[in-house]
């Protein structure tokens, strides 16, 4: 092996030569020369020493020359690779142990043990570093402090530096402290950085039982520091105020970004959270605590063998870094030929190292904030011990506290999930007490797990499944919510439970654009030969969409109108797509009425439309709706399209299809006042965009009268809608809190604004844009609108929850706990009953009068 500075090696070996040393230089010798001057330096103060390099000398009881004996032969062993880094620290942290063995005093009136911490503790010391340790004493306390105090002094003119600032209450603490007073601080006062400490701590010198009494006392208190409520954010804030002191920028590889430090506090910090009740975490050094995570699920196989990598390179070049002179670095040099002989300790060119290292920097920097970060960890950190431990008898007593009303039940569901050894078992065991927790919130625990256990059946076998659960974001607190509110949510995954990937991303929960939909489906149906299979893709998209916006939707990210629109939008191109299919050629329109014309879909509108087609062409046309409706609203996995043509002229007694002749014809001559009403929201919605424009045209000559209404036709919508309030609310309905057809519901607000419109002339498809035209009071547009969006928002609540249309909001019971959880509110559910009775009866005071005066 060429030594890393030949020049170095040669210089060093000529000073040797002319010391006395004759002889073929071997290649331990000539390695240690060419990484260290230090060493170099003391060979030739000390000849006989090269003896070392190839094994234990006698002790001479001179500590300084005893531990550089030693360091020479560890050195030796690793710079020509008889052993790797982890075998090196081990044997530097041995050699920490033995030095402070023999620098202690005898013991007199007292007993001492020396705790290390850590890298020493860890058992992953390096070169020159400062041994943190702590003393624990007891008998004579005066005496003990004397001999600790006097160890690291000869520690310190022998090797190292002794650190005992990790120590209760830090350098203004006593430096030796008793077992009882230990016990207190640490139950009474510690912070969570000392506890973060004491994950390294061991005995390391001094006497052994009562070193095994200090761990078997404060051991136990580290794993439930795990409990504090802000345990995660306290040792986030702990890294960013070391990451502060690095002075060294990119340069740095212990503090700098990328560097040691983050892949030590991203271990202890998950070894903090996970390890309260999982004992297998419990290691004391870094690499065995990531091999324990990665092995138990917390960490995934490639990451952790990315951090492991990446913890042994840098740990590598810190001690090539140090043994050069002997002294605490941590500094990547920035000169030419500091690079070049870095470079060559490491077996390397100077372009080598520098890519290596850089890709080492970014991957860890990258799981760094990946996983000290993500959101999973923080809800297990707020999941309490016992509800971490996932034996029968534990979980069933949690799941009655969590409120499951079949705890035997959900136990079965856990033991399915979380069965046998496999590794999907061990990340299973991780993700369930925060979904457990999750669920207790849930108006229905028992449906949320029951939807899990069935996504997970369905894609427990595929290997991104559960690794975008643990990993990703926010994704299982999501999934979690979504599954325990909505059953709507859950059939839709059930169908396509690929589309769980949208959860990762707060930019896939955004409803695509019209134009993105339209180039979807186009792009749908070009791969299908047949008519039926292209409509099935039609209909496959249509479902990814409608999941899309309903997790938006009870996730936070949509309002009412947003969701309205992003649902019509849907309507539209799935629309325009299948008539575009069954006539490629030719001059058929499809006109939205109701919710659909106004852009204001919910979840559980039906479709409500008017077919037109060219003079001549109407039995065309009438093929073509009629495939249209079998296609869309046929029986198949995904959701049917219910298309209602009931809003046509003559209603259900007339034609399906019209050309725009004869509804020209017909509203001239025969319209009814309701028919014109409705016509308020039509608007062009699929098929031929001329047509629908000449519709639309021929329709804003009929909507918008030069002269307003009659007093007779305002009296015929108002006797309308007073029989559709007495005849269409539903038997047993309660009319204070039917969000249609109830005082102050959408009915209500909507004939106002439409009869506003056809006596003013104001145009607009949309509800609110329209309401926003007609410049009425402020409080009164202001009335309207919020009763018009609640009603809104519980109606597509009532959907999502029940996986049915419904527009009677409950008065108490679990439907009103999830519509008000949906709502994104918090409090008591009878508190939401009292504001959409007081919302709806201030809207219905103003409907009576601008209604009805």
């Amino acid at each position: 092996m060429r030594p890393a500075d030949p020049e170095l090696a040669t210089r060093q070996l000529q000073r040797l030569t002319e010391a006395g040393v004759a002889g073929v230089p071997s290649a331990r010798l000539l390695a240690v020369l060419g990484a260290s001057s230090a060493l170099g330096d003391h060979l030739i103060a000390y000849p006989e020493d090269i003896a070392a390099l190839d094994g234990d000398l006698p002790a001479l009881g001179d500590l300084k020359r005893d531990y550089r004996r030693s360091l020479l032969r560890i050195a030796a062993d690793d710079l020509v690779g008889a052993a790797d880094t982890e075998a090196t620290m081990r044997a530097l942290s041995g050699l920490a142990d033995a030095t402070m063995a023999e620098a202690l005093p005898a013991p007199a009136e007292f007993e001492l043990a020396v705790i290390a911490m850590g890298k020493c503790g860890a058992n992953e010391l390096n070169y020159v570093s400062d041994v943190d340790v702590i003393f624990v004493a007891e008998g004579d306390l005066t005496a003990a402090s004397a001999a600790a105090a006097a160890m690291m002094t000869r520690c310190g003119l022998a090797a190292w530096p002794v650190d005992a600032g990790l120590r209760p209450e830090g350098r203004s603490g006593p430096l030796v402290r008793s077992l009882a007073s230990h016990a207190a601080y640490y139950r009474k006062w510690a912070h969570t950085w000392e506890f973060q400490a004491l994950l390294k701590a061991r005995h390391a010198a001094g006497d052994a039982a009562l070193g095994g009494e200090w761990l078997a006392d404060v051991t136990p208190l580290v794993w439930r520091a795990g409990d504090r409520p802000n345990i995660v954010e306290d040792v986030r804030a702990m890294r960013r105020r070391v990451e502060a002191h690095n002075r060294d920028g990119e340069r740095e590889i212990k503090l700098g970004p990328g560097g040691l430090r983050d892949i030590e506090f991203t271990v202890q910090l998950l070894q903090l959270v996970h390890g309260r009740a999982d004992e297998s975490l419990r290691a004391a050094g870094t690499l065995p605590a990531l091999r324990a995570l990665t092995d138990g699920g917390y960490v995934g196989r490639a990451d952790g063998e990315i951090l492991e990598r990446a913890y042994l390179f840098l740990r590598t070049v810190e001690h090539r870094l140090q043994l050069q002179r002997l002294r605490r670095t941590h500094t990547v040099p920035a000169d030419a030929h500091g690079l070049r002989w870095l470079a060559g300790s490491l077996d390397s060119t100077v372009e080598e190292f520098d890519s290596e290292w850089r890709r080492h920097a970014r991957e860890v920097r990258r799981l760094h904030e990946k996983l000290l970060y993500r959101p999973l960890l923080e809800a297990v950190a707020k999941v309490p011990t016992e509800g971490l431990r996932l034996t029968a008898k534990a979980a069933g007593d949690r799941l009655g506290i969590l409120g499951f009303a079949d705890p035997a039940g959900a136990l079965r569901h856990i033991e399915a999930l979380t069965g046998g050894v496999t590794r999907t078992a061990a990340i299973q065991k991780t993700l369930l007490p925060v979904l457990l927790a999750e669920w207790a919130d849930a108006p229905s625990p028992d449906q949320g797990l029951l939807a899990y256990r069935q996504v997970s059946e369905k894609l427990g076998s595929t290997p991104w499944y559960l690794r975008l659960l643990r990993d990703e974001g926010p994704v299982a607190l999501r999934l979690a919510r979504l599954l325990g509110l909505s059953r709507y949510v859950t059939d839709l995954l059930a169908r396509d439970p690929e589309a769980l990937r949208l959860l990762a991303d707060d930019r896939e929960l955004v409803p695509s654009t019209p134009e993105a939909l339209r180039r979807g489906l186009e792009a749908a149906v070009a791969r299908h030969t047949s008519a039926e299979a292209a409509v099935s893709a039609i209909r496959a998209q249509r479902r990814r969409e409608l999941l899309r916006i309903a997790c938006a939707d009870i996730l936070g990210k949509l309002d009412p109108v947003a969701v309205g629109r992003a649902l019509s939008d849907v309507t539209d191109a799935v629309l325009d797509a299948t008539v575009r299919l069954a006539n490629p050629t030719g001059r058929f329109a499809v006109i939205g009425m109701g919710r659909l014309g106004g852009a204001e879909q919910s979840f559980g509108s039906d479709v409500d439309v008017l077919f037109v087609c060219d003079d001549g062409e109407e039995q065309r046309g009438m093929w073509i709706a009629e495939q249209l409706r079998s296609l869309l609203g046929a029986p198949a996995p995904d959701p049917p399209l219910i298309i209602d043509a009931g809003l046509r002229p003559e209603g259900r007694q007339g034609p399906l299809v019209r050309s725009l002749t004869a509804y020209r014809q017909y509203y001239a001559k025969w319209a009814q006042v309701w028919e014109v009403q409705a016509l308020l929201r039509a608007r062009p919605v699929a098929g031929d965009p001329t047509l629908g424009a000449e519709f639309v045209e021929m329709a804003d000559r009929v909507r918008y009268p030069a002269h307003g209404l009659t007093l007779a036709q305002v009296t015929e919508i108002r006797r309308i809608k007073a029989r559709v309030d007495s005849e269409r609310l539903p038997r047993g309905a309660d009319p204070a809190t039917h969000v249609k057809l109830g005082r102050g519901g959408l009915a209500d607000i909507e004939w106002t604004v439409q009869l506003l419109q056809l006596r003013h002339g104001v145009r607009g498809t949309s509800t609110l844009a329209a309401l926003a035209a007609l410049g009425l009071d402020p409080a009164d547009e202001e009335a309207l609108r919020d009763a018009w969006l609640l009603a809104s928002r519980v109606r597509d609540a009532l959907m999502l929850i029940r996986g049915r249309p419904g527009d009677q909001l409950p008065r108490h019971g679990v439907e009103l706990a999830g519509i008000v959880r949906v709502l994104g509110r918090t409090g008591d559910p009878q508190e939401f009953v009292q504001e959409y009775l007081r919302t709806a009866r201030h809207a219905r005071a103003v409907v009576e009068r601008l209604f009805y005066q």
